[in-house]
């Protein structure tokens, strides 16, 4: 399977400000040696040489991951302002057809889909999957007026909508699918994909607690193994213990997590909209060194960023 970030972010989009951009250029500019500018080699040898939070960004699109099977099954999680972008930039499945996974109905991970172009294309199809038995209501009801000029009824006809239950294993495709609740304020679910004996999970607006932690059965055959694990990890420790009960995890906790269910690779996700570039790579580093601390099996950390892909 191929997984592609199309928005990391959480709460709220979150586009560079000026001021930012305006310190990116100043960090810059104070590491120009005369030798990096002589030549044209010399210039793009520095520009490789800058960190990953200098030249480039991690986006400020809210959630929305493309997931593409072998037999190219097309799977979205999340209809967040990254889906926007998707259906600009992303490549379109021969059939058209989508299948879209929707970890709960929160402004940030629906806003996106009135400006998902393809969805008005009628040779298109849908599939869309929750838990929420009301989850076609949700969706319309941020299409009406005054809200948004243009209504539900727009969108192709070929939408169809699947309740899932908790816990139930199901065939879509090439891929096996499984969801399971987390603690998030009105609920939020996670999403297993299963393809070839490889293991993919998405996890946002999680706030992991001990029970998560618990090795019962259920979360045995949902966690232990994964080789991707999308987690929430929004906050610090410290933040999370201001904000308890706001249904998001510490960076800390999600490697923790990580390392209790032997996850191969662990991507933070769901990124605070109040952290800058430097922020986060900050994040990522103290995760890294976190993860070396406490985990004696070696364990990759990354932070989801728009534009990465990931190939199991």
């Amino acid at each position: 399977m191929n997984v592609r970030f199309w928005g990391v972010r959480g709460s709220i989009p979150t586009p560079l400000t000026p001021q930012q951009i305006q310190a990116k250029i100043s960090a810059v500019v104070q590491r120009i040696q005369p030798e990096d500018i002589v030549s044209d080699e010399s210039r793009k040898n520095f520009i490789s040489s800058l960190p990953k939070w200098l030249y480039g960004t991690t986006g400020g699109n809210t959630p929305c991951v493309e997931v593409t099977g072998k037999n190219h099954t097309k799977i979205l999680f999340d209809a967040g302002s990254g889906i926007r972008a998707l259906g600009k930039l992303g490549v379109p499945p021969e059939d058209m057809h989508y299948n879209l996974m929707i970890s709960h109905f929160h402004w940030d991970h629906i806003q996106g889909l009135p400006f998902f172009d393809r969805a008005y294309n009628p040779k298109a199809s849908f599939d869309i999957y929750s838990p929420f038995a009301d989850m076609e209501r949700y969706l319309r009801e941020q299409m009406v007026r005054p809200y948004y000029p243009v209504t539900w009824d727009s969108f192709t006809k070929n939408i169809n909508f699947h309740v899932l239950n908790e816990g139930e294993f199901f065939n879509l495709g090439e891929f096996t699918v499984a969801t399971q609740e987390m603690f998030h304020p009105g609920k939020s679910y996670s999403y297993l994909l299963e393809e070839d004996g490889h293991k993919f999970i998405y996890a946002t607006d999680v706030e992991l607690s001990q029970q998560d932690f618990e090795r019962s059965k259920k979360h045995r055959l949902f966690f232990e193994n994964a080789d991707v694990l999308v987690l929430d990890s929004q906050y610090t420790a410290e933040e999370a213990y201001n904000k308890q009960n706001w249904g998001h995890s510490a960076f800390c906790y999600a490697v923790d997590f990580a390392v209790a269910w032997n996850v191969k690779k662990l991507y933070l996700f769901h990124h605070e909209p109040a952290y800058d570039d430097k922020k986060l790579n900050s994040i990522l580093e103290s995760a890294r060194w976190y993860a070396r601390y406490v985990s004696q099996k070696p364990i990759e950390i990354y932070l989801a960023s728009e534009g990465m892909e990931i190939k199991l």
